[in-house]
């Protein structure tokens, strides 16, 4: 089982964004009543960086969301005046933090918010430098990062690490980096958490194959025991796979990473997709938009 946080609302949504601006409850509350009904375990808060008026807003979303929905919340915001007016708002559960990164700046503000309020937080392993190049130096901000958590009294428990999935039409590398980093995950930190955002790795594709790429890579993902996945929330599909509903595909997924491959004539339609896929995100397939018709 993996734990689904749908990423759905969102200020850059074309229809919740005016709705935020507007503060128009209804498309929210609708959004937050269809999401929970899909499945999803925690809701996305994202406001953006929100620089004037973050405050009003986010305390004004958590209140409107919770009128309608129990689930926890995941407050999404590069503004910390915003992320402590969610964080006080937030009335019906623990609190998920996203994100706390590397940056001195950020994990001054951050680490004393995930105290105050008994949150967790997203370990986003982005350091001063940027983001890290390879699986060394994920493992090695992991480390970091925790060390500061502790440091501060924070559980490692507390802390869901974030290698920071990247478009595989951009970088197949860093696909394969962020990869490797999750199978090193358990032993450097067994206590701490793992969330990938799903959708980065499809970030660039056309909007009709975006789906294969966030199912498969989420059935790799959980070869490497991922804890939690940021998702599209109306995939049914992915939040079938989460659940535990489809470990034919997830087998035929971890049966194609350790090199025990099928011969693709004797797959169907969906099994062919995946396997199609996997090997786009392996690396054994040069990607392009028309991979699953070659």
């Amino acid at each position: 089982m993996v734990i689904c946080v749908a990423e759905n609302i969102n200020i850059m949504s074309k229809t919740l964004g005016p709705a935020m601006k507007e503060r128009n409850a209804g498309p929210i509350q609708d959004m937050a009543l269809a999401l929970t009904k899909n499945g999803a375990d925690y809701l996305d808060l994202n406001i953006g960086p929100a620089r004037k008026g973050g405050d009003e807003l986010m305390d004004w979303l958590v209140k409107t969301v919770q009128e309608v929905i129990d689930l926890p919340l995941s407050l999404d915001t590069t503004n910390p005046v915003a992320m402590e007016a969610g964080l006080k708002a937030n009335i019906k559960g623990k609190s998920l933090i996203n994100s706390v990164s590397l940056q001195p700046e950020r994990l001054e503000k951050g680490l004393p918010m995930i105290i105050r309020y008994n949150a967790d937080a997203i370990g986003l392993l982005w350091g001063k430098d940027g983001m890290p190049r390879d699986a060394d130096e994920r493992a090695a901000m992991a480390v970091d990062f925790i060390y500061q958590a502790n440091e501060a009294g924070i559980s490692t428990s507390n802390i869901w690490i974030d290698p920071i999935a990247t478009p595989i039409c951009v970088d197949i590398n860093q696909v394969l980096a962020g990869l490797e980093f999750m199978s090193m995950l358990g032993e450097i930190a067994p206590e701490a958490k793992s969330i990938v955002g799903l959708s980065n790795v499809s970030n660039g594709a056309p909007d009709n194959l975006r789906p294969y790429l966030n199912r498969a890579y989420l059935m790799m993902l959980m070869k490497y025991d991922i804890y939690s996945a940021i998702v599209d929330g109306f995939d049914k599909e992915l939040l079938a796979i989460a659940g535990g509903k489809r470990p034919e595909h997830v087998k035929l997924v971890h049966d194609i990473m350790d090199g025990n491959e099928p011969d693709p004539a004797s797959l169907g339609q969906t099994e062919l997709e995946y396997y199609k896929t996997t090997r786009v995100l392996m690396g054994k397939v040069l990607y392009s938009h028309s991979w699953l018709s070659t």
